[in-house]
């Protein structure tokens, strides 16, 4: 069985030799630029492994990994941060400082507001930023290929050995987040990715009123500025598509929606 891996990156040519090793290996590699693509992408076929760069044509790559992180459907996602470089020197290592002149002097905080003498504001290391933003594992395009692809095999293998299927069920409605799919009384039922990560929400937050910009920062990130509305329209397509247990979602007029399980109806 080939394995997908997706690459979602600004200049995904700078990562070419590594893509091309990865597909020789027996992978299935498909890029793209930009979150939005990415977004698709997830709708279409399943994923089981992203490689993320720092930055994508639309978003910032640390960013779109603690999105995927605090989704449904994507939080268990195997992620590989690929990063620019690789320091080679103290003095290039974010996060590490020498002494400075007048040893005691007083130690300079991290990003502290600096003045006239002082040495500038330390910048985190970016790997420390990735791995606790939920990255699996941190490459830099200038490592050794055959490294590179030895550690992500060594990722896949320890997020796919022995995979427990994560699964939420209310009444009729079951929906898998390890195989990113819907059953409705037992029958498959297609959904788009937003519309898997709002069903997610609704399943794990039972007999609460969620509000639209509540929905809005959970589906679509907290950096989405479109309009709230957005979110009554997946809501209809999601009700027409759960047909008879769309009951189960109401509505609260003026603020949101509200999910009641069977048998408190």
């Amino acid at each position: 069985m080939r394995l997908n891996i997706a690459c979602a990156m600004r200049d995904p040519n700078r990562a070419g030799v590594l893509l091309e090793s990865l597909g020789r290996n027996g992978y299935t590699t498909t890029i793209v630029q930009r979150a939005k693509e990415l977004s698709v992408l997830f709708a279409q076929k399943p994923c089981d492994l992203l490689l993320v760069g720092q930055q994508l044509a639309d978003a910032d790559g640390l960013e779109m990994v603690k999105t995927l992180r605090g989704r449904g459907p994507t939080k268990a996602m195997a992620i590989v941060a690929l990063l620019d470089h690789q320091p080679q020197s103290p003095a290039e290592i974010p996060g590490v400082r020498r002494l400075p002149a007048g040893f005691g002097a007083p130690a300079l905080r991290p990003n502290a507001p600096t003045g006239p003498g002082q040495a500038p504001a330390v910048k985190q290391n970016p790997r420390i930023l990735f791995f606790q933003a939920g990255a699996d594992e941190c490459l830099t395009l200038d490592q050794d290929v055959a490294e590179c692809v030895a550690r992500i095999k060594a990722v896949l293998h320890r997020t796919m050995s022995k995979p427990q299927e994560e699964v939420l069920k209310m009444g009729p409605i079951e929906l898998n987040l390890t195989s990113y799919t819907l059953h409705v009384s037992g029958k498959n039922v297609p959904l788009t990715s937003k519309e898997l990560d709002l069903l997610y929400v609704f399943l794990s937050s039972p007999n609460r009123v969620l509000s639209r910009p509540y929905l809005i920062e959970r589906v679509w990130g907290y950096n989405y500025f479109g309009s709230p509305r957005t979110v009554d329209v997946h809501v209809r397509r999601l009700r027409e598509k759960l047909d008879k247990a769309a009951r189960f979602i109401t509505t609260v007029p003026c603020v949101g929606y509200k999910l009641i399980p069977p048998g408190s109806i």
